[in-house]
């Protein structure tokens, strides 16, 4: 068989396999250097595009802030002026009743006093004798020690151990007067100096005792979301204001530790709400509905810890 021996040359083939090889690391270094550069310019784009971005969004808030600052500075402008309008009003009012209110005041008292007047002439002139006798006669016995001038008797000498004696008698009985008013006037002074003595007095013996208070404990649920509300009622006979918020508010801090016991209704209520349910203008349809609440109901009562 017939053999044939080839020789065949590689040199081009390598030469071209190695150029194209350098392309394509250059084309490689290109895209790595394009690469890079597009990073760089979405970076630079987005950077851009964020700074814009938010500067437009603050400038955009700032607008609308500043716009909203004007619209209230002007209505807070406006209700000031109207404010300052209105007090200029109540002043020129207050001024103008302040005028009636005088002029009418002094109109009503001279109306009132020309009345008093009048009143008083009329009454006089009912009984006149009376009222002299009240006025002049009254006021001139009463200041009677000021008419009771010493005075030189002009007598004969017979007459004038008498006359002294008659002198020395009245003044020893307007004497003896006066000390019975001055005995009077001081004990009715001792009297009311003791009696506010005993009155006042600072010293009060004290007793500490215990007393039962009767308190009315209601727990109100007033949603579906099961929120409970507790209030308590207290008697007011002998309880100050401060017994009463004391006695509420240890009942309340203490109402969640209350224990509580299932019970038969007692007789006394369902004999009280019986007669109060027959007493009732309520129909009979009410009537019966309360019966049924009040039966249907469950009755608890505080459970008495033993000591």
């Amino acid at each position: 068989m017939a053999t044939f021996n080839y020789t065949v040359d590689t040199q081009p083939m390598a030469a071209e396999i190695g150029s194209v090889s350098r392309h394509v690391k250059a084309t490689a270094t290109a895209v790595v250097a394009m690469q890079a550069a597009v990073v760089l310019a979405e970076e630079k784009a987005a950077t851009h595009i964020c700074e814009n971005a938010n500067k437009g969004f603050y400038a955009m808030m700032r607008s609308q802030i500043s716009q909203k600052i004007a619209k209230l500075r002007s209505d807070v402008d406006s209700h000031a002026m109207k404010l300052h309008q209105l007090r200029k009003s109540l002043l020129s009012i207050r001024t103008r009743m302040e005028r009636d209110y005088n002029m009418i005041s002094v109109r009503y008292l001279k109306l009132f006093n020309g009345l008093n007047v009048n009143l008083k002439q009329r009454i006089f002139e009912l009984d006149k004798p009376v009222m002299n006798f009240v006025v002049k006669e009254v006021e001139r016995v009463s200041n009677r020690t000021k008419y009771l001038t010493a005075t030189v008797p002009v007598a004969q000498l017979e007459s004038l151990s008498a006359s002294q004696k008659i002198v020395a008698s009245n003044m020893k009985y307007r004497g003896l007067n006066v000390i019975n008013s001055m005995q009077k006037f001081l004990g009715d002074v001792y009297l009311q100096k003791k009696l506010a003595t005993r009155i006042l007095q600072d010293s009060h013996h004290a007793e500490a005792a215990t007393l039962s208070i009767p308190v009315i404990i209601s727990e109100t649920c007033y949603d579906s979301y099961d929120t409970k509300s507790i209030e308590v009622t207290t008697g007011c006979d002998g309880l100050s204001r401060q017994a009463q918020a004391a006695i509420r508010d240890k009942v309340i801090a203490n109402a969640d530790n209350v224990q509580w016991q299932e019970t038969e209704i007692s007789r006394a209520v369902k004999s009280e709400f019986s007669k109060m349910l027959a007493e009732s203008s309520a129909s009979q349809r009410v009537k019966a509905l309360a019966e049924k609440l009040f039966l249907g109901h469950r009755y608890q009562t505080i459970q008495i810890q033993q000591p």
